[in-house]
């Protein structure tokens, strides 16, 4: 077992094999129980994409089961090839996806335009993780675009779960508890404050939304938004014969070029909340480095533009999925992290932790009574995803700007986006930043809009020192 041999202050042994570095299970990193237990559990969430691919695509459940089980498999890519992270969804774009999809009839050309996209969202990420241009890219985008494209992104997902028509008006009760409590656990400083006096909500605090999706799970029946669950034993049977046959490239033949070119502004807005998740997955990393010196760990925004990429590329011929293949699951990244900083006995290696917990997730998923468990409230897990995604993507917008008329053409662009699509958002803002910017377009302008406050704060904390 190589992983006792690593001394301190080295990387966790692996097999070179160029950008990666591929690390076995048991071999290059000690299994760590706990994160595999945890796993299990939340394979919940994961499961959670069901009900979107039922409702966009039409397809069986056991169809729809078949794709996030090949996504499963997927995201063993991340730790497998040396990327320190919990990969996830491209939550944020989900809505934009829908609202793409959407514009074509449902059946095989709704299909077609799903595979387009995803393969060529793989193919872009692939070429700018091979030249390493991916953040020259996203430097060259005006701060009130991308301000205005996560926006957009925010009010999509809130918009999908209270349109007519939507989740909320299913479950309007369990969704109502559950995201109140969610909001509570994730965001409260009230929580936070007795997260950290009390183990237990410690635990609870770590488990993200799993507890809601659990609570969710009584509340739904009580109310009578849900059927009570019929827990069946044995395990999952995820179809992947009607899966290739009917909603793939081997039954339906390629797409069209034409889709693939109508793609490419919702493809460019999906990029860009998906570069906004690997910045975020490095600060986390570095955060969790810098508390254990013990383990050398490095993050590559090129190697996991690699992985990610084939990831997409490989499910828009296999299973293409809404949910896309992104580099981030941000809440378990977070959990991993904090379990990380409390030393080697708790995780021997970051790359254990993250590992051992993918490992548990795909087990989960074929574990019938886990399935039936969570089967009837999938779709309050999913508006509750969706809301905290919502809440999180216009945090995120709002700080991408830069001053206030920044701001101004971001809101614009987030509504417009929302409502007609990405072609449209793009159009609109990159009018507005000519319009107001003009030759200064790509460098905007920067004011005191979000530092007005603090130096009067400042000030007042010297009065107060006085």
């Amino acid at each position: 077992m190589k992983w006792k041999n690593r001394q301190y202050g080295e990387e966790s042994p692996y097999i070179p094999a160029g950008p990666f570095k591929i690390r076995i299970p048991f071999i290059h990193y000690r299994f760590e129980w706990p994160d595999y237990v945890q796993g299990l559990l939340m394979c919940a969430v994961d499961l959670s994409a069901i009900p979107i691919l039922i409702e966009l695509l039409g397809m069986p459940f056991e169809v729809a089961l078949a794709i996030v089980v090949l996504n499963g498999l997927f995201y063993l890519l991340h730790h497998l090839l040396g990327d320190p992270a919990v990969p996830g969804w491209i939550t944020p774009a989900i809505p934009l996806i829908m609202l793409y999809c959407q514009q074509f009839p449902e059946g095989p050309e709704r299909v077609h335009a799903l595979i387009a996209f995803q393969m060529t969202l793989g193919i872009l990420s692939l070429v700018l993780g091979a030249t390493g241009l991916a953040s020259k890219v996203v430097r060259l985008i005006p701060s009130a675009l991308k301000s205005g494209v996560i926006l957009g992104a925010g009010f999509a997902a809130v918009i999908s779960v209270f349109q007519i028509g939507g989740r909320f008006e299913a479950f309007p009760w369990t969704i109502t508890i559950a995201i109140g409590l969610g909001f509570y656990l994730l965001f409260s400083k009230h929580f936070a404050s007795f997260q950290n006096r009390n183990r237990f909500l410690g635990t609870i605090a770590k488990l993200g939304v799993f507890p809601v999706i659990l609570l969710a799970v009584f509340i739904a029946p009580l109310f009578g938004e849900a059927a009570w669950p019929k827990i069946e034993w044995g395990f999952s049977s995820p179809d992947f014969i009607t899966l290739w046959n009917e909603y793939t490239i081997f039954g339906l033949g390629f797409p069209p070029l034409m889709m693939f070119l109508t793609g490419l502004p919702t493809v460019l807005a999906a990029y860009i909340v998906l570069f906004g998740d690997v910045l975020q997955t490095k600060a986390l990393v570095e955060e969790g480095a810098a508390s254990r010196p013990d383990e050398k760990v490095e993050y590559s925004p090129s190697r996991a533009h690699l992985i990610f990429g084939m990831r997409n590329s490989a499910m828009s011929v296999i299973g293409p999925d809404v949910t896309m293949a992104g580099p981030l699951w941000s809440a378990m990244q977070v959990v991993m992290v904090e379990r990380f900083k409390k030393g080697r006995k708790a995780m021997d290696s970051f790359f254990g932790g993250v590992g051992s917990f993918r490992w548990g997730t795909n087990t989960g998923l074929f574990l019938l009574p886990i399935v039936s468990l969570v089967e009837p409230i999938l779709g309050v897990a999913m508006a509750l995803t969706m809301l905290v995604q919502g809440y999180v993507s216009v945090k995120v917008g709002i700080l991408e700007a830069r001053s206030q008329r920044d701001l101004g053409i971001a809101g614009i662009i987030g509504a417009v986006l929302s409502i007609k699509g990405a072609a449209w958002g793009f159009a609109v803002g990159i009018i507005l930043c000519f319009l107001i910017y003009g030759k200064d377009f790509f460098k905007g302008e920067v004011d005191d809009t979000f530092t007005k406050d603090a130096d009067t704060h400042d000030e007042n904390q010297e009065k107060k020192v006085i």
